[in-house]
């Protein structure tokens, strides 16, 4: 063997241990590439002859996403898939406008619109959903739209449909710490809540809407002229006293921070003892009459979106209901009101009813309680599998003609898209996915400090691998990672969590977990 063969014969060899010892490393590297994000891409794009286009066309989305959006990789194809299309839907919502960007409900203008399209009853969602860009442009002009634009407008549509606005602006500053953008919202959103104060407070400090206001008209137990209290807008409400207390308590406004904590307090002690029915275990609308509905809703779920209920068992065992057949388990997903009720499905079809049919608004609505009842609450008997479960129906449900799609609403039996070919409909942007996949499924809990809060719902033997890559928190870019025997990924096998490509967290199963941060390189 002549010097140039054994050179080259000692490089490969080399080569094999330094490739080997890079796979037995701490570094992540690049573990996900964006080509799995451009093969989904080039197949929505070629679903449709492209019509109205906003900000981002189809020709540049794969672009744009693969700058902005994690990337998610996991067995279940659905489930990806559809995490994906929604990304790639809520894309096509973006609007350049003379008052900076903004997102669209429809993606054709309605007559219930206003200014350049725009439609209040999800902006919640798309702020859950839009805090996990990497340019925080398009949510910060978004959210200035709406408490700073709007308030010079002819026409100020905020407060069209209730909302939990607040609370989702905290919950994007957990996310990216920008507390600068934050707390110069303080003054806004201190009157918009004294404006809710105005116009939708009782006497007795709770809050009362119409439910075409809750964005859910034709409901059971709604009316177009009651004032009636409903677990929604006091939940909402209660969501947004405890964010602001918590904003005003960054820059040390204690006043405003304990009238606002007082606040929440009040409306919590107010849902538990009027909109609590103990008889049925369900939180219920309260009648202007002093009764409570007959009908257990959807909307009963909502107080454990904001942590709202105290943890106990009488409260938690209004979660069977989202098991029984009977109650609010169809085969397409979750309905709006249990099926048991004599009124359910008899408002008529494709008059956007809310009196049972499934509404992805409202299961993204259900599913978000119910991953914070599984990570923070105790007494109830609700497992991982029941979030897992409900999530795969949810991802199957997109579906038309074959193909992916999101609309207003269907039929909870054989999932059929309520509003038929309405163009108005297609690519609806009124509910949520992306985030129940980064923040539910996959589990990153964004919290204010720098401790790193993982609680995966992934239930023990569903998934042989899976990751999240690319994911910008707190100014740094993390990377979360099953691989059961390490195959799939070459980076050893386990339960793996890297910050800036440095493991900071390896575990023989899928595992909550809670570690400091490393120091942010920025």
């Amino acid at each position: 063997m002549d010097f140039n063969v054994k050179n080259l014969v000692l490089c490969v060899f080399l080569g094999v241990i330094l490739t080997n010892c890079a796979r037995e490393s701490d570094s992540a590297g690049s573990l996900l590439s964006d080509e799995i994000l451009r093969e989904h891409v080039s197949y929505f794009n070629q679903m449709e002859e492209e019509g109205i286009v906003n900000h981002i066309s189809n020709a540049e989305s794969a672009d744009w996403l693969s700058n902005n959006v994690p990337l998610f990789e996991a067995p279940d194809s659905t489930i990806e898939q559809i995490y994906y299309f929604r990304w790639w839907t809520f894309r096509k919502h973006i609007k350049q406008t003379p008052a900076g960007f903004v997102l669209t409900e429809f993606i054709r203008p309605v007559g219930h619109d206003g200014n350049f399209n725009t439609i209040s009853s999800a902006l919640g969602h798309h702020l859950y959903e839009g805090r996990w860009l990497t340019d925080p442009s398009y949510m910060d002009q978004y959210t200035n739209f709406w408490l700073i634009w709007e308030d010079y407008a002819e026409d100020a549509d905020l407060h069209k449909y209730s909302q939990w606005t607040a609370d989702a602006i905290y919950k994007r500053y957990l996310v990216n710490k920008d507390q600068g953008f934050v707390t110069a919202l303080l003054n806004e959103l201190d009157k918009d809540y004294l404006q809710w104060k105005r116009e939708k407070q009782l006497p007795n400090e709770m809050y009362w809407q119409y439910d075409v206001r809750d964005a859910m008209e034709e409901s059971i137990s709604g009316s177009r002229t009651d004032k009636n209290a409903r677990p929604t807008i006091n939940s909402y409400m209660y969501g947004n006293a405890k964010a602001i207390a918590k904003i005003a308590g960054m820059i040390g406004i204690d006043s405003l921070q304990s009238v606002y904590t007082q606040r929440a307090e009040r409306l919590k002690q107010q849902v538990h003892e009027n909109l609590w029915d103990a008889e049925e275990s369900f939180f219920k609308v309260l009648h202007p009459n002093g009764k409570l509905d007959g009908a257990r809703e959807a909307i009963g779920f909502i107080p454990w979106y904001f942590g709202l209920p105290e943890d106990s068992a009488t409260y938690g065992k209004a979660w069977q209901q989202l098991r029984d057949p009977e109650g609010f388990d169809a085969p397409m997903g979750l309905t709006t009101a249990e099926r048991r009720h004599p009124e359910f499905r008899t408002a008529g079809v494709g008059t956007s009813e809310w009196d049972g049919a499934v509404w992805p608004f409202a299961t993204t609505q259900t599913l978000k309680g119910l991953a914070r009842l599984l990570k923070y609450y105790e007494n109830h008997d609700m497992t991982e599998h029941d979030f897992f479960d409900e999530l795969k129906t949810y991802a199957g449900a997109h579906e038309k003609y074959g193909r992916p799609y999101i609309g207003e609403y269907h039929d909870e039996v054989n999932g059929k898209w309520l509003h038929g070919d309405n163009p108005r409909s297609i690519y609806y942007n009124h509910s949520g996915f992306a985030d129940l996949i980064i923040s539910d499924l996959v589990g990153i809990r964004p919290r204010a400090d720098e401790t790193l809060e993982v609680k995966p719902l992934i239930p023990e033997g569903e998934w042989d691998w899976f990751a999240l890559d690319n994911v910008n928190y707190h100014g740094r870019e993390l990377t979360i990672a099953w691989d059961r025997d390490g195959s799939k990924y070459n980076r050893g096998p386990g339960f793996q969590i890297w910050v800036d490509g440095e493991r900071i967290h390896q575990s023989e199963s899928i595992e909550s977990v809670n570690v400091p941060l490393p120091a942010s390189g920025m």
